[in-house]
């Protein structure tokens, strides 16, 4: 593979999966589509080689855009991180820009994989697609698991997933989907519940958390999320859907209770507020099929207090970054119910 494109490549997990493609495959170019909305950021990328990585301002749902980019770029092959995610937004308002980038940008990409050729396209979705499991039942989301989504979000993102399963099935579209639990790391934007979390306790703020607080999801390094995205353009089967998670579950409670004693801060910190409509108990991932490809993750539960020490002191070392988009932040926030 010479040339990858990268779609939201600007956004968290996107800017370090195109760092980390860098660093692993030296001989490598990536083309960088990304929208650059509020989550979309430059800054995330000022270190990688301007040499071997093309940014290019699009919009993935943009038909004409996207095959005059791929058209001149002929990539070997296309990931998609490009998605609106804020599950707020999508509740309180926004959620036609929800359907656009979710449901409509991964069809514009499966069409243009279809008409140029392009040897496989991956599509990045969510484990929200699923629905929602209960605390004290014996079960895990696996490939085949019915979708059931019970936020606009994942709605949206079910549908971009869907499309790209019928490219498979009627056309032979070279399509891969994944399904990540929730991911944490550096460059995750401060609306997000860790990075929020950290940046509240550093202010000596109180630290907001949904109803009881116990609110399971499988929390994944994003260089873990990485690594898995790049066995699976070695190694996956175009047509299949691959869960990534590494059985990492926690609840909120127990993460920001975490948090407050690696910062050295006190428990009372935290504040109970109004739940979120249609929030999801529990999320957890059976990644037994990528795992089979060879995929071993660093951070899992046994070592999460390492994997989260390092994303606290990523911020601790970056306060310029943390400030600069907390504004940003704030001023989304001021127009939605957190």
């Amino acid at each position: 593979m010479e040339t990858l494109l990268v779609g939201g490549g600007a956004g968290f997990i996107g800017s370090n999966f195109v760092r980390w493609m860098l660093n692993k495959h030296p001989d490598l170019k990536i083309v960088n589509v990304d929208k650059l909305t509020y989550a979309g950021n430059l800054d995330n990328l000022a270190d990688v080689p301007a040499d071997r990585h093309v940014f290019i301002q699009a919009d993935i749902a943009d038909e004409a855009r996207m095959h005059e980019i791929i058209a001149a770029e002929r990539p070997d092959a296309i990931v998609n991180f490009a998605a609106e995610t804020h599950v707020d937004r999508s509740i309180h308002g926004g959620l036609r820009d929800f359907v656009l980038a979710n449901t409509l940008g991964p069809q514009v990409l499966a069409e243009a994989t279809k008409k140029f050729s392009i040897p496989l396209y991956i599509q990045i979705s969510t484990d929200e697609v699923f629905g929602a499991l209960e605390l004290d039942e014996d079960r895990l989301f696996h490939e085949e698991t019915a979708f059931a989504p019970n936020m606009p979000y994942a709605a949206c993102k079910a549908g971009g997933d869907l499309i790209c399963r019928s490219y498979f099935k009627t056309f032979g579209t070279p399509i891969i989907v994944t399904h990540c639990s929730n991911n944490y790391g550096p460059y995750q934007f401060p609306e997000k519940f860790i990075p929020q979390a950290i940046s509240k306790a550093m202010r000596d703020e109180k630290i907001p958390i949904y109803g009881d607080g116990l609110y399971v999801r499988d929390w994944i390094h994003v260089n873990d999320h990485c690594s898995a995205i790049d066995l699976l353009l070695e190694r996956g089967v175009p047509g299949e859907v691959y869960n990534i998670g590494v059985d990492n579950e926690r609840s909120n409670l127990e993460i920001v209770k975490l948090l407050l004693r690696m910062l050295g801060k006190p428990e009372d910190l935290t504040v109970t507020v109004q739940d979120r409509p249609g929030h999801d108990r529990r999320y957890a991932i059976d990644a037994r099929k990528i795992t089979a490809l060879g995929w071993v993750p660093e951070f899992t539960r046994e070592n999460f207090e390492a994997g989260l020490r390092a994303k606290i002191d990523w911020y601790l070392a970056n306060g310029e970054w943390v400030e600069k988009l907390r504004a940003r932040a704030e001023e989304i926030n001021a127009h939605i119910k957190v």
